[in-house]
């Protein structure tokens, strides 16, 4: 009987410094549930003493409260206990990893699998599609507030999460059916950093999309300036710009000023 094919998918959270969450820490987390010493737990893993620590303080220092507890000495010995935040934590993640292996599952079932060739380059290539990337500088995501007419287009308004930001994409109606857009929909809006316009003075007129913030430092290169706006909520959008704009507009460093783009330079992306 041939053996039943799965795809298994591991859960990484990580920051700039590396991983923050994985598979590894979550069993580690685990094991000193079970076995209540940080030694222990380790051995069941199975990780060095020294990396087990460096893991927890690692996570300790950038959770918002202590994952675990440390006692030391006393009749018992002391040992290493998990607080309601790390058990909570084990519990988040546990459910995450089932929703991504639900998918992974639907993904490798035997339709899916029968369209396969031999050499698995189908396959591939669906796996290859799902893990898409974009060269879009400007990712937000964000909740749909409303859909008006705009003489045969339609004007999405996109509320960015995390503040009060909003944008507005023009799309066709064929557009917002096919992804299902409606209020309260979510959605990630990509603009690509060339489409953005910085300016010092508020724009006026429809078709654009005008963001108020603070400029950060200018990157000069060859022809074209890259620059960044930071908003009142602290959304940082990216710019770049010809020079010869950057310099005849005045734009510099610390000055008050509106990232601009059109509203059908706006690209909508929505998720099943």
């Amino acid at each position: 009987m041939a053996s039943k094919r799965r795809l298994i998918g591991k859960l990484e959270f990580e920051s700039p410094a590396g991983v923050v969450v994985g598979d590894k820490r979550i069993r580690l987390l685990e094991a000193i549930v079970e076995h209540g010493s940080l030694n222990r737990a380790a051995k069941a893993v199975p990780l060095s003493y020294k990396a087990a620590w460096d893991a927890l303080d690692s996570m300790n220092n950038l959770a918002e409260a202590p994952l675990v507890s440390r006692t030391t000495g006393g009749r018992n010995g002391g040992g290493t206990r998990l607080t309601e935040h790390g058990l909570r934590l084990i519990a988040l993640y546990r459910a995450m990893e089932s929703s991504q292996q639900d998918l992974l599952d639907r993904i490798a079932s035997p339709r899916a699998l029968a369209a396969a060739a031999d050499d698995g380059a189908s396959l591939r290539a669906l796996l290859r599609r799902m893990s898409v990337k974009t060269s879009a500088r400007n990712q937000f995501f964000g909740t749909v507030v409303a859909i008006d007419d705009a003489g045969g287009m339609a004007d999405v308004r996109l509320r960015l999460e995390g503040g009060d930001d909003e944008i507005v994409a023009l799309i066709t109606p064929e557009s917002v059916e096919t992804m299902a857009l409606k209020p309260g929909a979510q959605a990630y809006a990509l603009i690509k950093a060339p489409w953005v316009s910085v300016t010092a003075t508020a724009p006026r007129g429809a078709g654009r999309n005008a963001i108020e913030g603070t400029i950060g430092p200018l990157e000069p290169g060859a022809t074209h300036t890259r620059l960044t706006l930071t908003t009142a909520s602290g959304r940082v959008i990216a710019a770049a710009m010809p020079q010869r704009q950057v310099a005849t507009r005045g734009l510099r460093e610390g000055m008050r000023a509106w990232a601009c783009f059109a509203t059908d330079s706006v690209i909508l992306a929505t998720f099943d």
